[in-house]
């Protein structure tokens, strides 16, 4: 993922006095928050990115996409992005009114005085250096003079080693215009740079991409995140404050963290390598199967991979002790009922399954937005969608709602609990086991989007060639 945090070079910083005039929509004729609402409109600063937004096959996605939509949607008004590139760029078209937040995985500092307000912090991050397993390994900042650090240039990361120099005048870096961390991340994995500098939910987040990645030592105490604004809104802020503050919205923060973050602790090193392996090595000789099963029955052929590869790790002749079996690990009347004359026939078992799974993803139903039901949809296939009903059942009798795949996940593992499962018609359930199931599926779907969609390479920095954008590898449920 991307570099959370954002700010701004000394020289912009200087510059932006000259802004004052037009922030904050003329604020001594009226208030910001009363423009939004008259305009109907919630204008928010981001970028793109994994943790920011993005385009998911269902829509647009992104941890600060969807804190900004529910605080629009609080407002009453339609949530627009302005989005940029450049971090250099967020704070002055903030204080030209040209936003009314930032929203970009910001960080609280005193370095922007009163040029800025903020709203109340929703996270933690921490700057680490970043290297590879089989790299060099710097225990602590002593061990870094005269090494090569790249950081993308005006970034917090980039004024973090100016401090530092204070200690250790020998430190030196390589800032390096035009670059996203997570581009930096990726040549670190590659062997072509041998350090960056990155927050910890970036590089949790980058690992799955490129498990050869590892945080070698912290190079500051944690940072806290908030949302930006121009600090005349005083409305504005106060709004934003009490929103945040509201029990509904810490759910709310809890849920989205739960979905971008909550997955990652599932895998570790040899998982992942051996995954990149078997994508590399297995693949290719059921690809052709999966897409043309996907198309029969409208699904992303990734997707039907994914599961296949959480099933059997791509094994056509795969058995578990309960007898399922094959490449898609069906039960023997699952595949009599779907016609399969052999569970370890390649081709029958991707068809079978494409197909089952589709079913299921009509019978989850449309009054589950997605990607919910493709999630439900995932638990039934691990689960039996008879047990998935029991949890959405559960899911009401608690008061949460049972079309919200983050409310039915947390009464899944319920289903274990006799208090529980006696009084609903299917009894008792492994619970957790789908819940574990569906956060792998996604984590290696992802991973394989960004195989597929880049699969002809990067070109390295030393040759003076920008790597091929990536935001495409980041659309993933």
């Amino acid at each position: 993922m991307r570099g959370r945090k954002v700010n701004i070079c000394s020289a912009v910083i200087f510059s932006l006095g000259i802004l004052g005039a037009f922030g904050c929509q003329q604020v001594t004729m009226r208030s910001a928050l009363e423009a939004i609402k008259e305009r109907g409109e919630l204008r928010v600063l981001t970028r793109y990115d994994g943790t920011c937004y993005y385009n998911a096959p269902h829509g647009p996605a992104g941890f600060e996409y969807e804190l900004a939509k529910a605080f629009a949607d609080y407002l009453g008004v339609k949530l627009t992005l302005v989005v940029t590139e450049n971090f250099r760029d967020m704070v002055p078209t903030l204080l030209r009114g040209e936003a009314d937040i930032i929203a970009a995985g910001f960080a609280v500092t005193k370095r922007f005085g009163g040029l800025l307000a903020f709203g109340p912090t929703y996270m933690e991050v921490t700057p680490q250096l970043i290297g590879r397993r089989s790299g060099p390994a710097p225990r602590g900042m002593p061990d870094l003079i005269d090494q090569s650090v790249w950081v993308n240039a005006g970034t917090s990361y980039e004024e973090l080693l100016r401090e530092r120099k204070a200690a250790y005048p020998g430190l030196s870096w390589f800032s390096v215009p035009g670059y996203e961390t997570e581009e930096l991340l990726e040549m670190v994995a590659r062997g072509i740079i041998p350090f960056t500098v990155a927050d910890s939910t970036v590089v949790a987040s980058s690992q799955r991409y490129y498990p050869e990645l590892v945080a070698l030592f912290p190079l500051a105490e944690s940072a806290e995140l908030a949302w930006a604004m121009d600090p005349r809104c005083r409305q504005l802020q106060a709004a934003v404050y009490h929103w945040f503050k509201r029990p509904e919205t810490s759910a709310f923060i809890e849920r989205l963290k739960q979905h971008y973050y909550g997955h990652l602790e599932l895998f570790d090193y040899v998982d992942l390598v051996t995954y990149h392996r078997n994508v590399r090595d297995r693949l290719p000789d059921y690809r052709k199967y999966f897409e043309a099963a996907a198309r029969r029955y409208g699904l992303d052929w990734r997707l039907v991979a994914a599961l296949a590869y959480q099933e059997s790790q791509w094994d056509p002749r795969a058995v578990s002790f309960t007898g399922v079996r094959g490449l898609m690990m069906l039960t023997q009347k699952t595949a009599e009922d779907l016609g399969v004359s052999s569970r370890l026939d390649p081709v029958e078992a991707i068809f079978a399954g494409a197909r089952y799974f589709a079913h299921l993803l009509r019978r989850v139903g449309p009054e589950v937005p997605e990607p919910g039901r493709t999630y439900m949809a995932m638990a039934a296939y691990n689960i039996g969608l008879g047990h998935l009903e029991d949890a959405r059942v559960l899911t009401r009798r608690l008061g949460k709602n049972p079309n919200l795949w983050q409310d039915v996940r947390s009464a899944l593992p319920l289903l274990r609990k006799e208090r529980y499962y006696r009084t609903l018609p299917h009894g008792y359930a492994r619970g957790t086991e789908p819940v574990r199931y569906v956060d792998r599926i996604r984590t290696y779907y992802r991973i394989l989007i960004q195989a597929t969609d880049d699969s002809q390479g990067r070109s390295q920095l030393v040759a003076g060639e920008k790597p091929m954008d990536n935001r495409r590898s980041l659309m993933a449920l």
